[in-house]
């Protein structure tokens, strides 16, 4: 190796000696950048004039790549790296973004796509390969906007027609977790906070199958799902030393970062965890609330399925009570609405929320504004034409009066006949 040298590009000291085309060559062997390249000539005038010319400007070797795809292309190897991704991965995700450079689209796009896009092509290589990865972690790596990248990872895929599976939850939840700084005591994390990381995950796989099968993950980004489920775990194993908690406070003991919707489905799951208490008869008398459903997750969630459907039959018995007392409302007149509270439910069957297991894009729908019509000033004087004025003609004294009215603004615009 000579010494001396560094790689402009990562500072490495790894540089060798390659002969591309019987020219000698300086290279990195770690980012594979090329320091100085061989000599040679190529025309009559450069030999006559004893001028040397370097391989890439001899034979346009670097035309038909522009700087910021050669940029681009570094990143996505750099990248690839800095995941530790297999070297095959690197050479699907490299491919994926001479593809894409080649859309005239995406070739003139701002920097800011062009950044994003070295991120969406490694995304969708770690996809196709059940490698669990989240646009939430390509974000942070790449300081990128998510929705920015989120539009642009799909116009990518629908731009090369890739097929790019969905995320798989388990492998998720086992990466994610295994981050977190809660599994051994230390300065910022007190000995009452560490829990064993198998007994955790196990805890924090049944929640997340939990919220999975009640629709809390469907059309959503996964990770403040997987948080809050891992909260609950986590909360559920020592209840007396953790109930008081916060969600924020974990993430800090845990070093990970709190996502934005993680409270939101946090209370979406208490609330289903509740629903399933009130199944079990020995649960129904303490009266639990959304703190003190926690001690008690997991006897729910050894008997999820059986809860879960008893749930689902209740609430579903519950909807026909009112649709059928709707109806006979509607006959007699009294016009109630569906779902409305104004329904008297048999005894027995009132429930704090009976379409509790839908989804949540039905139970609360997002608001439709009407656009509002634009309001038309009339002042009298507009232009009415011949066919508006004949749909008010209603007698024939006026259809006669018309009639003569329109021969002689006819005999007047035209003039008298020529001879």
């Amino acid at each position: 190796m000579p010494s001396g040298g560094r790689c402009p590009d990562c500072g490495s000291t790894e540089l060798v000696e390659d002969s591309h085309y019987s020219q000698s060559q300086l290279v990195c062997s770690d980012c594979g950048c090329v320091v100085t390249e061989g000599v040679l000539t190529t025309t009559f005038s450069d030999e006559g004039n004893l001028r040397e010319v370097t391989y890439s400007r001899s034979t346009g070797e670097n035309e038909q790549v522009s700087r910021s795809e050669q940029r681009g292309l570094r990143r996505v190897r750099d990248l690839c790296r800095v995941l530790q991704l297999p070297s095959t991965f690197e050479d699907t995700a490299v491919a994926y973004y001479q593809q894409a450079y080649r859309h005239s689209g995406i070739r003139a796009a701002r920097l800011q796509k062009k950044e994003v896009l070295v991120g969406c092509c490694v995304l969708i290589t770690c996809r196709q390969h059940n490698w669990p990865l989240t646009m939430g972690t390509i974000c942070t790596l790449l300081y990128a906007d998510l929705d920015v990248f989120s539009g642009t990872f799909m116009q990518i895929v629908k731009l090369l027609g890739l097929d790019v599976p969905s995320l798989c939850l388990t492998d998720l939840v086992k990466t994610y977790c295994g981050s977190f700084r809660l599994f051994q005591a230390s300065a910022s994390v007190p000995a009452k906070y560490v829990e064993d990381k198998e007994k955790m995950l196990s805890r924090t796989l049944q929640l997340v199958e939990l919220a999975d099968e009640t629709w809390l993950v469907t059309g959503r980004h996964p990770l403040p799902v997987i948080t809050a489920a891992t909260f609950l775990a986590w909360q559920s194993l020592k209840p007396s030393d953790r109930l008081t908690c916060s969600l924020a406070r974990f993430c800090k003991l845990a070093n990970v970062d709190l996502p934005y919707p993680a409270s939101s489905r946090l209370q979406e799951l208490l609330a289903v965890l509740l629903r399933m208490a009130e199944q079990l008869a020995w649960l129904q008398v303490l009266k639990l609330d959304k703190r003190s459903v926690v001690k008690h997750i997991g006897d729910l969630l050894q008997h999820r399925h059986t809860l879960l459907r008893k749930a689902f039959r209740e609430g579903t018995a519950e909807v026909e009570a009112q649709k059928e007392l709707q109806e006979q409302g509607q006959q007699q007149g009294q016009g109630t609405e569906v779902g409305s509270s104004s329904l008297d439910l048999p005894e027995g069957k009132r429930s704090a929320s009976p379409a509790l297991l839908l989804p949540p894009c039905m139970l609360k729908p997002p608001k439709r504004v009407c656009p509002t019509p634009p309001v038309s000033t009339v002042t009298g004087d507009e232009n009415i034409s011949d066919s508006e004025i004949e749909q008010y003609l209603r007698t024939p004294q006026e259809v006669r009066d018309f009639q003569r009215a329109q021969a002689a603004r006819q005999a007047a615009t035209s003039g008298p006949n020529p001879p």
